[in-house]
Formats: C-alpha cells, sequence, structure tokens
C-alpha cells in the first residue's frame, strides 16, 4: 500500500527541493526526503546555533542548509514546501512561482497520496477538541486510526504504513487550507468568527480559506456544518457532497441537534437519541456542540453505545478548560488554547459562577467589543497582561452597566506576576481561569509553553 508515496518520491529524483521552515511539521518531511535520495535544501530563519544538534544531523543525512535571515532569498528549486503559517504570496514565493518553481506543503502531498478515508475538521474554536473525539470514537469502535494536521504528528511520512480500511483523522487550521486543490472525504467546520487578521489579509480571505474544506468535494462526500453560526450555514449552498448539519438551538428535520437534554440524529434512518448530555464528562455548552459535530462525523461508523462509554470517560485536551488543581478550595484551570475571543466566551460560559480571569496576549488584530459584556458578566476580577492588555481593559470598561468597585481589573506585564496576583485574589470556593483570548507569542512559542507555565505556578503553590 505504498505506492503512492513511492511514485510521489520517485518522481522528486533528479529535482531539488527547498523545505522552508526546520520545525515540528517539516523536519520529518526533510528527513523522509534525504531518505529517498532527494536533493533537499532546508531553510529557517533561525541561526544554526538553535537547533540544538538538529542542523548537523540534517547535514549528516545530506541536506543543504539555508539559513538566517535571507533564508527565503533566491528560491528557484523545482519544489518548494512551505511551512503551514507562511503565506504563499510572500514575494520571494512568488517570484520562485514565477521562475517556475512548483509551490505545495507537506499536507497538500499528504491529500495527493493518502490511501485511505480522511476525515478533515476546521474552524475558528473547537477543531482540537472535536478532532481528538472524531478519532477516539473510530479507536474504540476498532479502527485504525492516524491523527495529524495541525494536531499529532506529521503524516506524510506515515503514509506507507496506512491500509485502505484505516482512517486519517485531520485538524486544518486556515493557514494549511489556503492553497488545499483537495478536500477531505468528511469535511468539517465547527464555527467562523474573527480571527487570525494579523496574517489574513480580510476576513473574506479567512472564510475563503476555511471553505477550501468542502470546495473540492464531489457528490460521494460529506461536509457537516453548524447552523447555528451563519456563516457557516451559508456554506450548505456551495457544497457538493452531502450536507449534514447540527444545532444546539433547533431540532433539525435532518441532521444533529440537541432537544429534551439529549443528542440526537434524524435522517433517512429515522430520528434516535444518540447521547444524553448528562452522559458528556466535558462541562460547557461548546463542548456539547464539539459532540455535535463529531456525531455528525462518524454517523454510521461508530455504534451510539460506543459514543456513551466514550463520553462518559473522556476528560478532554490538554489547555482545553484542563482542571490543573484543587487547592484551599480553590480551582485552577488552564484554558491556554483559548486565543480569540470567541473561545474565551465559551470557556467563561461553561461555569455555574463568576471566576477569576487571566487574560491578554499577542495582538491577532481581532476587536474584543464582544468580550466586554461577557466578561462584565461572567467575572468577578480580571487580571490583564500581554500585548492586548489595553484593548481588553477598554472593551469591558466601556460595556454598558460596568462598575469597578464590582469588578476589579488589575493590568500586570509580567505573566507569572499575573498569575500569583490572581491567585491571592481567590478564595474557597472561587474558580481561577487563565482563557487568554488571545495568542501567545508576545511571551511564549505558543499556547501549550503557555499553558505549560500556567500548570507549573499552580503546582508550586503552598
Amino acid at each position: 500500500m505504498c505506492s503512492t508515496i513511492q511514485n510521489y518520491l520517485s518522481g522528486l529524483k533528479g529535482k531539488r527541493v527547498a523545505v522552508l521552515g526546520i520545525g515540528i511539521s517539516n523536519t520529518p518531511l526533510i528527513r523522509m526526503l534525504l531518505r529517498a535520495g532527494v536533493e533537499v535544501t532546508a531553510c529557517d530563519k533561525r541561526p544554526k546555533g538553535s537547533f540544538a544538534g538538529l542542523a548537523e544531523e540534517l547535514e549528516s543525512l545530506g541536506a543543504q542548509l539555508r539559513l538566517g535571515e535571507g533564508y527565503l532569498d533566491g528560491l528557484d528549486q523545482d519544489v518548494i514546501f512551505r511551512t503551514p503559517g507562511m503565506r504563499p504570496d510572500l514575494p520571494q514565493l512568488a517570484r520562485a512561482v514565477a521562475r517556475g518553481s512548483a509551490l505545495t506543503s507537506e499536507m497538500e502531498v499528504f491529500f495527493q497520496v493518502c490511501p485511505c478515508p480522511i476525515i478533515a475538521v476546521t474552524g475558528s474554536d473547537g477543531k482540537t477538541t472535536t478532532t481528538t473525539i472524531i478519532a477516539e470514537l473510530l479507536k474504540a469502535a476498532g479502527r485504525n486510526v492516524y491523527v495529524g494536521g495541525n494536531i499529532g504528528r506529521p503524516l506524510l511520512p506515515e503514509v506507507g504504513g496506512m491500509e485502505p480500511e484505516d482512517v486519517a483523522v485531520l485538524e486544518l487550521s486556515s493557514f494549511q487550507l489556503m492553497t488545499m486543490d483537495q478536500s477531505p472525504h468528511i469535511a468539517v467546520v465547527t464555527n467562523l468568527a474573527p480571527n487570525h487578521l494579523d496574517v489574513h489579509k480580510s476576513m473574506e480571505e479567512y472564510i475563503q480559506a476555511k471553505r477550501n474544506i468542502f470546495s473540492h468535494q464531489g457528490p460521494g462526500d460529506r461536509v457537516v456544518l453548524n447552523w447555528d453560526n451563519e456563516i457557516t450555514r451559508g456554506f450548505s449552498e456551495a457544497a457538493a457532497g452531502e450536507v449534514t448539519p447540527f444545532s444546539r438551538r433547533q431540532v433539525l428535520d435532518r441532521g444533529v441537534f440537541q432537544k429534551d437534554q439529549a443528542i440526537w440524529s434524524a435522517g433517512a434512518w429515522g430520528c434516535r437519541k444518540v447521547l444524553p448530555i448528562e452522559d458528556i464528562l466535558l462541562p460547557g455548552v461548546h463542548n456539547i456542540e464539539n459532540y455535535m459535530a463529531a456525531l455528525a462525523a462518524v454517523e454510521g461508523l461508530v455504534p451510539d453505545s460506543v459514543i456513551r462509554r466514550f463520553a462518559g470517560k473522556f476528560a478532554g485536551v490538554e489547555h482545553r478548560i484542563e482542571l490543573v488543581r484543587t487547592l484551599n478550595g480553590v480551582r485552577y484551570y488552564n484554558d491556554s488554547i483559548a486565543s480569540s475571543p470567541s473561545r474565551t466566551i465559551a470557556g467563561l460560559r461553561s461555569f455555574h459562577q463568576k471566576v477569576i480571569l487571566i487574560a491578554g496576549g499577542y495582538d491577532k488584530h481581532i476587536p474584543f467589543d464582544v468580550l466586554g459584556p461577557e466578561i462584565q458578566a461572567h467575572v468577578k476580577a480580571l487580571f490583564l497582561t500581554g500585548d492586548t492588555a489595553p484593548q481588553i481593559r477598554a472593551a469591558v470598561e466601556s460595556a454598558a452597566g460596568y462598575q469597578a468597585e464590582e469588578l476589579p481589573i488589575e493590568t500586570i506585564e509580567d505573566f507569572s506576576q499575573a498569575v500569583l496576583a490572581a491567585h491571592r485574589a481567590a478564595s474557597a470556593g472561587d474558580v481561577v481561569l487563565l482563557s487568554p483570548a488571545c495568542a501567545s507569542f508576545d511571551k511564549f512559542k505558543n499556547f501549550m509553553e503557555r499553558g505549560g507555565a500556567f500548570k507549573k505556578i499552580i503546582y508550586e503553590l503552598e
């Protein structure tokens, strides 16, 4: 079953390949290409000394390295793999394409050579949890599952071991989808709200990138859409395959919906209760939506009994409303994944009490006006840190009915000190929640590092 990837690699023999970015997603790709005898130039803006021996390893395998600030200058290779977060229309890339280079990515090639069905998830919020639920449900039903894309590990080097009866389950970001010319067999769009506007030129470009997850489907494929979200509901008109909607707010004649404190599924088979809400261990209405999206994706693939057993045991994914510790009656939750206002709003609504919130971070140029009223309604004390602290403060203070004595706000530049200040403000029965509403790049490499830093501080409290 490895003929597709072998054929692809054979087609690269005699060609020069550039891989842009020596990171998590591309390093296994570089190794695979080198071991197949392909001529590879590995490019990265970081200096050689920052790779802790990886640069020397790649050189020993035969890679040429182009490192430092000018790493994109003069690209003229036959095939260029871009890293997921790199815009495809950068001037250096555009010039290379104009000279005849083929621009691609690890994920685009994976779609070309994958021998098994692909289920892929995108959206502004809930992608990782929904992807994980789908994958774990399929595993519980006895399927061999490969998880990758924006989470897990790069899957292209593993294609040789995949069988037609396996399933690949992917989380796909807008950056990965921008240049995709193939779509998965089952596509899921959890929701859409303004996000990543620091990289995308407009909200319209962001939406178009997300639309790519189903725009190349055929009549035998399926797209799962959030019917409660105006943007994703509008996608149905352009779908070439079967549309399966899900809704928490209305009963559907066809699709997945919430009714009588349970998740139901309706279609040609009739209508049946699949999962009681009380059986779902994960807190929050947004996780009910994540389950509905996942159940719509695995309809016909996973028995209802397996779904119910799984939902009662699945405690969630790290950094997503993760209970870190209970100390002196105070519960500390890590929701570092919340890199947008909509994701933080979902987190705030998961609790039945007002919380002590730690928020702020890297500025993705997303408006915070919708966050202000939600913080006023769900937060008893707010601790702000990072580049966006002034914008979030302004959104809260301008919200109707704001009173400083009822919702104190403190801005603390140092992340650790902000966490400790939130701890000092808490007493027995309180919830302290890290849910930044922003990306982490002002202080951390990614949201995982930010969440890890938060957890370390909380674990060390006495």
